[in-house]
């Protein structure tokens, strides 16, 4: 056997790489090929033909790159991630009837899903009562009404709350449905102690990516503040945010600008708890992330290796955090709905399942898969199904659930994590000098980022730079495909409840809890507690909210 010299290093392996440049890359590209434009990722990170050491001699193992389970966790936030326990199936469902919503959870249980996750209508989202003439034609449609505690009482009926993990997507009425889960746990006797779930409670990123904010950006911080605070002393195991950058993505933002707009949002909500006196090493070890995974693979996998390398550091080195816990960056994936086309919806299933493998290969804790048919309607139970078997196949098929962070150690995912990075903290420069978030928001610098990037993607999919399958290239017969319809009837009986409601309470009893809420909002004090009272006297989503709107406001959107 012919023994092995040292592998080329250094100098020698430069002058290697310049060789193979020049004299077999450069003739073989001189043949024609695709242009250099085309090889760029969704951020405009310039792809090399290939890879080598050299690219990563910035890099220092032990300091940027590191160990599974320890600082700065690049390489997963446990040392045996998946092999130990493997991701939260957690499908998203929520529409029609709080008992059509229940039967659909009670579905994805019985084939195999872990957690749940409730979407809610668009009323129940912005704070509005079913029968309010503003929601006219919106009640159940985006999502599962929620008007009250009976409401959710059905919702989660037969369903062992002590048991089962409950992710609720909720942000300006946060609040309101965190005390309603509460207390239909406590009516069943469980203690508040054995809930676990996450409320998303990000109110920030509505501002620049949904719309769905009631109150001015300080009022939504403090109402943000009061879950932080209540959830630290009631409910330990309960995540009391979820940092949304899916959301921002959705919007038309790239990969860099997701994770730099989050965190800069992450960072936003640590600072306004430790100015009410938080402390960090009580309230951080419950935040929360959730991302989108888009189509390129490589470069999502390096977007969640640096995402968890830059909170770790902000954390411990900017907020100085000392409990390890801290430093987490925990975080759920929901594979990207702006992805899905309407146009061969079945194409759907291969993009699904490449962001999901994109997930997973980047060590999220917890994962949506959305179905192929979402481009139409809201989903059947057939693509519902095949959506969860998606994540079961790359769970217990693929093998990329065998070891730890895989693709860790390859010089292009490697000079991508590491390229991300120096992009997003660029952002977050830019961002602090406008005087934080806050700042950024009201003057609308974020909203033209996300509208700019937005617009140049737009471009690139009409001169077809960038090529949808079935969309702007590869057009075929379109498939016909069954689509879910929500019952128009529906939004009639909802209102129906709401009115027998009001009808069979005590009135005196619900005036003297908005009262109490009312006066607990005027004098700065933590609302959870008055609004729980609220909902047990049966006072409805709206009511609450409404006392809200009198004592804070509400906002009309950034400056233009």
């Amino acid at each position: 056997m012919t023994k092995r010299g040292p592998a080329p290093e250094g100098d020698d392996l430069r002058r290697l790489i310049e060789r193979w440049k020049t004299e077999v890359l450069a003739p073989h590209l001189r043949k024609g090929g695709r242009r250099k434009e085309d090889f760029r990722t969704t951020s405009g990170i310039d792809m090399a033909p290939a890879y080598f050491p050299t690219d990563l001699e910035d890099l220092d193992y032990a300091r940027d790159i590191g160990f599974p389970g320890l600082f700065p966790f690049t390489r997963g936030i446990y040392p045996d991630m998946y092999r130990g326990r493997l991701w939260t199936f957690r499908q998203y469902a929520g529409f029609g009837t709080c008992e059509e919503t229940n039967e659909r959870f009670r579905y994805l249980l019985d084939k195999g899903q872990t957690g749940l996750s409730v979407a809610f209508d668009l009323p129940t989202q912005m704070g509005y009562d079913s029968d309010a003439p503003i929601c006219e034609g919106e009640v159940g449609r985006a999502g599962v009404a929620v008007d009250s505690l009976e409401d959710m009482e059905r919702l989660f009926d037969g369903i062992p709350l002590e048991r089962v993990s409950t992710s609720m997507t909720i942000n300006a009425t946060a609040p309101v449905l965190l005390a309603m889960y509460i207390a239909v746990a406590e009516s069943r006797g469980i203690e508040r102690g054995a809930l676990a779930g996450t409320v998303q409670n990000d109110l920030l990123k509505e501002y620049v990516a949904r719309g769905t904010y009631i109150f001015p950006p300080e009022a939504s911080l403090k109402l943000t503040t009061d879950i932080f605070s209540f959830c630290s002393a009631e409910l330990p195991r309960w995540n009391t945010i979820s940092v949304s950058g899916y959301h921002i993505r959705e919007a038309g933002a790239t990969a860099v600008q997701e994770v730099a707009f989050t965190l800069a949002n992450g960072m936003t909500y640590i600072e306004h708890a430790l100015e009410a006196g938080l402390d960090i090493d009580v309230f951080a070890p419950r935040i929360s992330f959730f991302f989108a995974a888009h189509n390129n693979l490589l470069e999502e996998v390096a977007k969640f290796r640096a995402a968890r390398r830059l909170w770790a550091r902000i954390v411990r080195d900017r907020f100085g955090a000392r409990n390890p816990r801290s430093w987490l960056l925990r975080f759920h994936t929901q594979t990207g709905g702006s992805t899905l086309t309407a146009r061969q919806p079945l194409n759907n299933v291969v993009r699904v399942t490449l962001q999901a493998l994109a997930a997973v290969l980047g060590g999220t804790q917890s994962l949506h898969t959305n179905s192929y048919d979402e481009a139409l309607s809201l989903p059947t139970e057939e693509a519902v199904r095949l959506a969860l078997r998606t994540q079961q196949i790359i769970a217990h098929e693929s093998g990329a659930a065998d070891s730890v962070d895989p693709l860790g150690g390859a010089y292009l995912v490697e000079h991508l994590t590491a390229e991300i990075e120096r992009r997003v903290l660029e952002y977050l420069a830019r961002i602090e000098e406008q005087g934080g978030v806050i700042a950024a928001i009201k003057g609308g610098y974020i909203n033209r980022e996300i509208e700019r990037s937005a617009y140049d993607y737009q471009m690139e999919l009409e001169q077809k730079r960038s090529i949808v399958v079935g969309v702007n290239e590869f057009k075929g017969e379109e498939a016909s495909i069954p689509v879910f319809r929500v019952d128009p009837r529906l939004e009639s009986e909802q209102k129906k409840r709401v009115a027998a409601l009001r009808r069979s309470r005590d009135a005196g009893e619900v005036a003297a809890r908005l009262r109490a809420l009312e006066g607990a909002a005027r004098k700065g004090g933590n609302t959870l507690e008055p609004i729980l009272e609220a909902v047990k006297s049966r006072c409805t989503l709206g009511e609450i909210c409404d006392v809200l709107r009198d004592v804070y406001g509400t906002y009309h959107g950034a400056e233009t």
